[in-house]
């Protein structure tokens, strides 16, 4: 897709995502977006265009680091309800509790025992966060092994890149169909008439942005809450004891 092209669409699907904020503002709704995916699937450029014209203080990006050791003995669900939204929010996890699931259970973070009650209980935890009025969606990106391993190579040899490149990325590709098996049994496990996987086709970046956006909007059932254009006042006239200019010891302006 031509950037020209992919500029033009992701504008005005930016326009929408303005409406929606406006929308959840007035009406008090909560919405929860996980992405989930393989590595270098592309889930930080999705959400990098969902949030980029958007208020931070409506649209919430939760992306947890590692648990500290305290929260490794709290109960394995806290952390995360810890960061749900309250009315008039939208939090986007980067990453979520289903790293039980993928990442814990293929790197043997935790036992097999952990993750198969896991994937027992986290449909019955979703249907509560349904039931509790939270508009939960969930997106699973993936990405073929030939696209990832350029997207891998991109980030070696590019230094804007190399700081998404960890350890554990550089595994995920030798460990390819340990977690195609683990992702398998996730989304079977836990895709509900309540809670559904959407699985985003990612090869092509720009493409999946679009779709993944676009889509998005079409689940929620938004309304455009109308706009008053506010009249700018005349400014006040300048005390006569107020200095012509704001001057600072170092302008950054003198410095290019």
């Amino acid at each position: 897709m031509k950037r020209k092209d992919f500029e033009r669409e992701l504008y005005k699907l930016q326009v929408e995502l303005c409406k929606l904020q406006d929308w959840v503002k007035q009406s008090g709704v909560k919405i929860v977006v996980v992405f989930e995916g393989r590595d270098a699937a592309g889930k930080g450029g999705v959400i990098k265009r969902l949030t980029e014209r958007v208020s931070p203080r409506v649209f919430r990006v939760v992306a947890l680091p590692k648990p500290t050791e305290r929260e490794i003995t709290q109960i394995f669900m806290q952390r995360y309800i810890e960061q749900f939204p309250a009315g008039g929010e939208i939090v986007i996890f980067d990453r979520s509790w289903y790293n039980r699931a993928g990442v814990e259970r293929v790197m043997e973070f935790c036992s097999e025992k952990d993750c198969q009650h896991f994937l027992r209980t986290c449909p019955l935890f979703e249907r509560e966060l349904v039931e509790s009025d939270i508009i939960l969606v969930k997106y699973f990106l993936d990405v073929g092994q030939d696209e990832q391993e350029r997207r891998f190579r991109a980030r070696i040899t590019d230094p804007r890149k190399q700081w998404k490149l960890s350890p554990m990325d550089i595994e995920s590709m030798r460990r390819w169909w340990d977690y195609t098996q683990a992702y398998d049994e996730m989304i079977a496990a836990t895709d509900t008439e309540y809670a559904p996987w959407y699985v985003v086709d990612s090869n092509d970046k720009r493409k999946a942005r679009l779709n993944c956006i676009g889509h998005f909007l079409s689940l929620i059932p938004y309304d455009e809450v109308p706009f008053s254009a506010p009249k700018l006042p005349g400014r006040k006239k300048r005390d006569p004891d107020t200095p012509n200019e704001i001057r600072a010891l170092n302008r950054v302006n003198d410095r290019f």
